[in-house]
């Protein structure tokens, strides 16, 4: 009784926020969020008055034996609506005390019908709907034709050709119950499935920024504050070498602020070139010596803006943990694919066991971030402990076809330290 209670306070709270959701959509004419109450046993309870005529029968004295036929009647019921009310629930419905209850519901129907034929032969659709609310999948066919078979065969016994009206009903009681309890869960799994995929979606939209904001923003605060600290220690004895340092961060902060708006707004183009300048000022800033080579034909903006997370990352991490005095970044670019290859000097990695090569995906927040970035672009981010000493982060991706390259790009002139003057 409690069980029943629970799940009849259950039924009323859905149906109350169906009720609402329906006035809330004669107001508004948007299509119900709430699909109304689940289906439950309470649906299959009225479909018991077809018992009404053996239960007058029963009661007229026109039935033989009353008392076994009182005794029938109510495990019929008791036995139905155990039955029904642990249908909705795919654990309980597929029970073995379950099956059971429903063959004991059968062998009942038999004997009831067998005995007193007419009205109590109406038992058998109800056994339809009990066994249809149970039985699902492959094995409804076969149950709903065997549960016809038993009833035309017990009613002919009894009625002679009324049978076949109630082998008919059997059947139609059986098929239809199970399709249409197996389409409403197949609704309401289809509802949850698309407010799980809306959920997972917002949760990739969310890292995705936070992995934005972190590759936007921590390569030019690391700027910012390594220039802050070459300022600091510049003013006491070079003061226009500290105002110069100091209009650097005011450019760096500047641009931080566009990129930022261009970010948000979903237009943010990347300049692989601006990316390798600034992460040219900031390890001359850190006291580091940056060499700089870029080779092959032009690239595509998409691919620009992934190596210049790279980048980013890359010479964040060497100002910030390497101790490096020197760092190569090199870019190298061929029909097929680009790969990029910073490198320094600096004090690397714990030494490992025994030599390994350098692995997808190591490090800290930000290389993850990247190898998935690349990943989801075809493309490889591998970091690790340099060939002689230091560390090494490089990254492959596929190239996509962009116009001819320009002629007097691949023409420019490299510097003495290996930097293209035009960058």
């Amino acid at each position: 009784m409690s069980a029943w209670q629970e799940k009849r306070t259950d039924w009323k709270t859905d149906r109350d926020a169906f009720v609402a959701d329906q006035k809330a959509v004669r107001k508004t004419g948007k299509l119900p969020e709430h699909l109304g109450p689940p289906p439950s046993g309470f649906a299959l309870l009225p479909w018991l008055l077809m018992g009404m005529g053996a239960f007058s029968n029963l009661f007229q004295g026109k039935t033989p034996n009353p008392w076994i036929g009182g005794i029938g009647l109510l495990v019929f019921n008791s036995l139905y609506i155990h039955v029904v009310f642990r249908a909705f629930t795919k654990e309980a419905r597929e029970a073995r005390s379950t099956r059971g209850a429903l063959l004991a519901l059968g062998v009942v129907t038999c004997l009831l019908g067998g005995l007193y034929g007419g009205s109590w032969l109406l038992f058998f659709p109800l056994l339809g709907l009990a066994a249809g609310a149970i039985v699902r999948g492959r094995w409804l066919g076969k149950t709903g034709i065997g549960l016809s078979a038993l009833a035309g065969v017990v009613a002919g016994l009894r009625d002679g050709w009324g049978a076949v009206n109630v082998a008919y009903g059997t059947f139609l009681s059986t098929m239809v119950t199970a399709a249409i309890l197996s389409l409403s869960d197949a609704v309401r799994e289809l509802r949850a499935a698309r407010e799980e995929l809306a959920r997972q979606a917002v949760e990739k939209e969310r890292l995705r920024f936070s992995r934005d904001l972190h590759d936007l923003l921590g390569h030019t605060l690391s700027v910012i504050v390594v220039k802050s600290e070459a300022a600091r220690r510049l003013a006491p004895r070079d003061m226009d070498a500290a105002l110069v340092q100091v209009s650097d961060i005011e450019s760096v902060g500047r641009q931080a602020l566009t990129e930022i708006r261009e970010a948000v707004t979903g237009y943010r183009e990347g300049s692989l070139a601006a990316d390798l300048d600034r992460a040219g000022s900031a390890l001359r800033a850190a006291g580091i010596e940056p060499v700089v080579r870029q080779s092959g034909p032009p690239l595509a903006a998409q691919t620009e803006v992934l190596l210049g997370w790279v980048v980013r990352e890359a010479v964040t991490n060497v100002v910030r943990h390497s101790g490096a005095g020197r760092c190569e970044i090199t870019v190298d670019g061929s029909a097929e694919h680009v790969r990029l290859r910073v490198t320094d000097d600096g004090r690397g990695v714990a030494p490992p066991a025994a030599p390994e090569s350098p692995v997808s995906g190591i490090g800290g927040t930000g290389l993850k971030g990247l190898t998935e970035r690349l990943a989801a672009a075809g493309g490889l981010l591998e970091a690790g402990p340099g060939a002689r000493n230091g560390f090494t982060v490089t990254a492959e991706l596929p190239v996509d076809p962009v116009d001819p390259p320009d002629p007097a790009r691949m023409a420019e002139p490299v510097d003495a330290v290996g930097r293209v003057p035009s960058l």
